[in-house]
């Protein structure tokens, strides 16, 4: 259909419908953090010193659109619970923008039901990316011709920058092994690094890159299995409202920073969605965007959920016992 990372999102509807209909189908967790690894090293071919110099000079505006989007998320959050009847504790967890794995994982160490946090999580990245293809499409963002669109891969590319690459891509994935998004962030950051000192010159074959990008959309969809869907079902209404409700207040606020940075509104729309860093790092790749600036938004907040989820989620609890 030529839709923005169609070969992210065609995947991750197959596999939403295979979990949904009963299939027993699993992917290995290793598989989807190769995934992940391939997709930062692929960012990290727009990572140039051009690139910093910009991010540098924007720092305190970035900061401002984090503080903004975990702030959102935490008045989505408070209305879940006031209208939606889900409970504080699990709303909390479940509203957090990003970094859904750790959110999952510290909601269980939290006491909160795992499986409504995980449904909650999921389901706001579905909207998101859906509503980013549907976003980039109505902007005029030319999708790219699949995962062959970035610079970044060849045709017939080099052997030894492809050894090299996917060295990066394994070594970055046990490094980062014990911090959240690793198998992303560290690839990204090793082979920035290594391509701005002149060592690297990042290179992925086409279809290796197709499959990064399917093996991501396939753990994302089968994390929808029958059993959860059937367990969420009455809440299901009320997780897609706060997702939306979410996405479009995240919409409006990227809006003023567009304006107010005089960037434009595609790039910002993905550097505050409240989705998952490697999603919208396909897609702003794969439609041209401002990579640069998503990606710096996007980890930004990453870590701010992280650091403060615990303690936007005691507020939120707080707030909803009082």
């Amino acid at each position: 259909m030529a839709v923005p990372a169609g070969l992210f999102l065609g995947p991750m509807l197959v596999a939403i419908a295979f979990g949904v209909s009963g299939a027993r189908l699993s992917m290995h967790r290793q598989v989807f953090r190769f995934g992940q690894g391939c997709v930062g090293l692929l960012v990290a071919h727009s990572v140039t010193w051009a690139v910093l110099v910009c991010m540098a000079h924007s720092w305190h505006m970035m900061l401002v659109a984090t503080f903004i989007t975990v702030a959102l998320s935490a008045l989505v959050g408070l209305g879940t619970v006031r209208f939606g009847g889900i409970p504080g504790s699990t709303a909390a967890w479940g509203t957090a923008p990003g970094a859904a794995s750790a959110m999952v994982s510290m909601a269980e160490e939290n006491g909160a039901d795992a499986r409504v946090v995980a449904t909650m999580q999921y389901v706001r990245v579905v909207c998101v990316v859906m509503i980013g293809a549907l976003v980039s499409h109505l902007l005029g963002a030319t999708p790219g011709n699949g995962a062959a669109s970035s610079p970044a891969v060849m045709q017939s590319p080099n052997l030894f920058d492809t050894a090299l690459s996917v060295g990066v891509v394994l070594f970055g994935m046990l490094v980062g092994s014990r911090m959240p998004a690793g198998a992303l962030l560290m690839p990204l950051l090793l082979g920035g690094a290594l391509q701005l000192g002149g060592v690297l010159t990042i290179t992925l074959p086409a279809p290796l890159l197709a499959f990064a990008y399917g093996a991501i959309g396939c753990y994302i969809g089968l994390r929808f299995d029958r059993q959860t869907v059937r367990y969420v079902w009455k809440r299901l209404p009320t997780m897609i409202a706060g997702a939306m409700a979410l996405i479009i207040l995240c919409a409006a606020c990227a809006w003023v920073l567009a304006m107010a940075m005089d960037t434009d509104f595609l790039s910002m729309y993905l550097a505050t969605s409240p989705g998952g860093l490697d999603a919208m790092a396909i897609i702003a790749v794969e439609t041209h965007a401002d990579v640069g600036l998503v990606l710096a938004m996007q980890t930004l907040r990453l870590f701010g959920v992280i650091l403060t989820g615990a303690f936007c989620a005691r507020q939120i609890i707080r707030m909803t016992q009082a």
